[in-house]
């Protein structure tokens, strides 16, 4: 007969099978962090559709302010709360209607001259658009252009703005839909935001402030 005792385990201790302790909060690990996502990705998203959001720049007609593959970052929030596009601002626009008529959706970036009131017109005796009988200086041109090689005499109706790029050689903004419904201007409803620094490239990093005329 074998008399020959088993060796017991290593430890000498009986094996027991241990309980993973559950989350307390029900959720297993992988859970939270799937979890964590979704937020993340919600506030993204909500912070892209209510509260700012990043443009390409895709053509030269913001030049010299703006180059082609910038990134803006886009105050959705700028004309929310009683505030309203002033002259100078940069605006992102839908030109649903306005700029364009065959189709929606088309977003543009330009730099509001004229008010809902104002008369904008082309030019006084040195080149230059005046407001309301008063000429405006326009650092923010690219150099060589003219103010307008366009003539025009406009009243800006209320909720309207007239707006041109800074490229002004390179550009199609109000001045060539003036034939247009709505004489070349564009809805205050339509406005999506205003431009308010570059974010991309980092070598372009500032802020849109201080370039207005």
């Amino acid at each position: 007969m074998d008399t020959t005792a088993r060796s017991p385990e290593r430890d000498g201790s009986p094996a027991t099978e241990v309980a993973e302790e559950p989350s307390r909060s029900g959720v297993p690990g992988w859970g939270k962090a799937g979890l964590l996502f979704g937020v993340c990705l919600l506030i993204v998203f909500l912070v892209n559709v209510f509260v700012a959001q990043p443009y390409l720049i895709p053509s030269g007609s913001m030049e010299k302010t703006l180059s082609v593959g910038d990134r803006v970052l886009v105050n959705k929030l700028a004309y929310r709360f009683g505030s309203a596009p002033q002259r100078g601002d940069i605006v992102v626009f839908d030109g649903k209607d306005s700029f364009v008529q065959d189709k929606s959706g088309t977003d543009f970036i330009k730099r509001v001259v004229g008010v809902g009131g104002d008369r904008v017109i082309c030019c006084d005796a040195r080149g230059r658009i005046t407001v309301n009988g008063r000429s405006i200086n326009e650092p923010y041109l690219y150099p060589g252009n003219a103010p307008s090689r366009v003539r025009f005499d406009i009243e800006v109706p209320e909720g309207r703005l007239w707006v041109m790029g800074d490229h002004r050689d390179d550009s199609r903004d109000s001045r060539d839909h003036l034939g247009d419904p709505g004489g070349g201007t564009v809805p205050v409803d339509e406005v999506i935001g205003r431009a308010e620094r570059i974010v991309w490239p980092l070598s372009r990093w500032r802020t849109l402030e201080g370039v207005r005329g």
